[in-house]
């Protein structure tokens, strides 16, 4: 492993989550803003989350998880689809509730689908970002910010992880789910451990082990969380990655198994039958597997390379942001590995911004 001092940022914000999950609820609590549109939620609106990236991914998540905490409709999309086919989001949606997810505060796509929204076709958006004073809390009717989850490091960590629990937070508020939300307010101090523990974990495993490719399984709202995995390993270490849905692995993809294949599975609770037949079936076509579930039996024991047990008291969705942790601690440990600096990932910039002339143009369906 290498023993140079990069990855410094990133791996002190991705330690800091617990803490900075506590601030971002305390926000939520005290929004106002919040407060005047929960009528519009409660109200039975489809609600729209659009990201980026990470926040697209994040986005997949929320809305996933919208639903089973507060029993209304939602669905998640790239920004970019609002700019060149609005009408596949739009269309028969007549109560629609767009919720805008910037980390800056400032991507372009983002801040072209909120003009678009808000000043052609007159729909008010929700904005929530980590970044103070930055355009989307000028565009958007309404606004969240969290400066706690902001960071220096190039990729997303802590805030991914702090605005996947505020729109949490939001579909607990607006249900009326107290029980939700106070889950979800214990998570902080449950979770605190977790990330120094699991850190040394994954170092020595990332250390003992060379993979050619990466492999991250997840269902429900798993699947934004196994996206984003996927993503970290790929932005903080240039390594090979690919997101599938837990049994759509089946459907071809298992092709490249082998033991230089790393498989990341995270096990639900709703699916976990289906989803420990997926494991049985990738380690026996001679994968190294790493297992993430709140528990654990001899069966998935006996079946994980590396098995990370979260062991926390709190429903399901209430703890799925620490799920994210684990895919942050091995991009970064794979990055120095490879002897790459996770703070300043190659290619990559902080905030992607287009050119002003560079405008996609709205298409008819």
């Amino acid at each position: 492993m290498s023993q140079n001092n990069s990855g410094g940022h990133t791996l002190a914000e991705t330690l800091s989550q617990p803490q900075v999950w506590a601030k971002c609820l305390a926000e939520v609590a005290e929004n106002a803003a919040l407060r005047a549109i929960s009528q519009r939620f409660a109200s039975g609106a489809e609600v729209l989350f659009l990201g980026c990236g990470s926040s697209y991914y994040l986005a997949q998540s929320a809305a996933a998880a919208w639903p089973m905490i507060s029993g209304l409709r939602a669905k998640a999309a790239p920004a970019s689809e609002m700019l060149l086919f609005a009408e596949t989001l739009l269309a028969g949606a007549p109560e629609l509730v767009p919720v805008l997810i910037s980390r800056s505060g400032k991507t372009t796509e983002v801040l072209r689908a909120a003009e678009y929204l808000e000043g052609t076709r007159g729909i008010r958006t929700l904005g929530i970002t980590c970044s103070p004073g930055q355009p989307l809390l000028q565009v958007s009717s309404a606004t969240i910010c969290l400066p706690a989850a902001d960071e220096q490091s190039t990729v997303m960590t802590r805030s991914f992880s702090s605005m996947l629990l505020t729109c949490q937070a939001i579909a607990a508020i607006v249900a009326g789910n107290d029980s939700m939300l106070q889950a979800l307010r214990r998570l902080p101090s449950l979770a605190e451990p977790l990330p120094s523990a699991l850190h040394a974990r994954i170092l020595e495993f990332v250390d003992a082990h060379r993979f050619a490719d990466y492999v991250y399984l997840g269902q429900g709202p798993f699947y934004g969380l196994a996206c984003e995995a996927a993503l970290k390993v790929t932005e903080m270490s240039c390594s090979f990655a690919q997101p599938f849905h837990t049994l759509e692995f089946r459907h071809g993809p298992k092709a490249i198994l082998g033991p230089e294949v790393l498989v990341t599975l995270l096990i639900s609770e709703s699916g976990r039958q289906a989803e420990l037949e997926v494991l049985e079936e990738v380690k026996q076509l001679g994968a190294t597997t790493l297992v993430i579930t709140n528990s654990a039996d001899s069966n998935v024991r006996a079946n994980a390379d590396l098995l990370v047990e979260l062991g926390l008291d709190l429903p399901e969705c209430a703890r799925l942001v620490a799920y994210a942790v684990v895919g942050q601690l091995l991009g970064i440990a794979t990055a120095l590995k490879k002897g790459l600096n996770p703070d300043h990932p190659r290619n990559l910039s902080r905030v992607v911004e287009l050119e002003p002339n560079r405008k996609p143009q709205h298409a008819s369906i």
